[in-house]
């Protein structure tokens, strides 16, 4: 008899990947073109002869306020130029990061065909790491100076949690991101559960439209604290039931379990100490991640779903 299940569960598991291999084939088809602009090695190069072409060509990225001196002044500016030559040394070209993101598009577009891709620009924005991406329906720009590496010079002054992900490998990640929140669609967040599954959503969107990057490198965990997460899922699930918190409207709960932070604070030394940030979030994607597994939803509905909705239909159960 046991022999018999684990056989069915071998047959399923070999149709559920070989399903999976058709599906990427299908989306691998898919045409699409993408060529990443590099504004900040043509800002780099500008001079008073081919600054107007520049700007007729990225009216967006010069404001009409400032003088073409005050442009060419920057170009000379002592801390652009150091940017400028330490991008180049970690990105000489962004081919790979090229083909992350033309994958990341394509997974996009099976999933929502009206999708169009638009203008990838890189450029420089002396690490205002609080803005590393901006998408629009048109255009994408990327700070290209906030991925370095997180260990690198310009990121000392900044928390080691923060800059944990400030890495070339990230940035497709980041762009999935901000994709994620132009597809769901939730009403006003007031619990802690509504964080959750906020959370949930967009990183299920991740695991759909950049299923070539690990789990750790979607959620931003290192794969020792994702590994402490999965460890300790089933307590951390019974703290939030026991304590109430999964209704709660208490304002602190998002700094405690969703923002970033260096630890999840649970109030409790021991457990505090050794877990990582944004344990909410966590605990949100597993349940999507069991509502979508239960349930016969499409990514789109989903992303529009009411949190107690795919929380009551989840069947969620914690790994113990």
């Amino acid at each position: 008899m046991k022999k018999t299940v684990l056989l069915i569960f071998l047959l399923i598991g070999i149709l559920s990947c070989k399903n999976d291999d058709n599906q990427e084939q299908e989306i691998n088809k898919i045409f699409l073109e993408l060529k990443i602009e590099r504004f900040d090695q043509l800002f780099g190069q500008a001079t008073a002869d081919n600054l107007p072409k520049l700007q007729k060509t990225y009216p967006f990225m010069f404001s009409k306020k400032y003088s073409d001196s005050f442009w060419l002044a920057k170009t000379k500016d002592t801390l652009q130029i150091k940017l400028l030559q330490e991008v180049d040394k970690v990105f000489p070209d962004i081919k790979e990061q090229e083909d992350e993101m033309k994958s990341l598009f394509q997974h996009i577009k099976f999933y929502f065909p009206e999708f169009k891709s638009p203008r990838v620009i890189t450029t420089t924005s002396f690490v205002d790491y609080r803005n590393r991406i901006i998408v629009t329906d048109t255009i994408t720009l990327i700070s290209i100076d906030t991925y370095l590496g997180s260990d690198h010079e310009f990121y000392q002054g900044i928390q080691k949690y923060i800059r944990q992900d400030f890495n070339k490998d990230h940035i497709v990640v980041d762009l999935a991101s901000e994709y994620a929140k132009k597809y769901i669609f939730q009403g006003q967040n007031k619990t802690l559960l509504d964080e959750m599954i906020y959370f949930g959503k967009q990183l299920y969107f991740e695991d759909k439209v950049i299923p070539f990057k690990t789990e750790a490198e979607r959620i931003g965990y290192t794969e020792a604290q994702l590994e402490w997460a999965r460890a300790n899922e089933s307590y951390i699930w019974r703290y939030f039931v026991e304590r109430e918190l999964l209704f709660s409207t208490d304002s602190k709960l998002p700094g405690r379990f969703i923002n970033p932070a260096p630890f999840s604070k649970f109030y409790l030394e021991e457990i505090d100490s050794q877990s990582p940030g944004r344990l909410g979030q966590y605990i949100g994607w597993q349940i999507v991640r069991a509502y979508m597994e239960n349930n016969k939803v499409t990514l789109k509905d989903m992303l529009l779903a009411a949190p107690e909705d795919i929380f009551n239909n989840s069947k969620f159960k914690p790994h113990k």
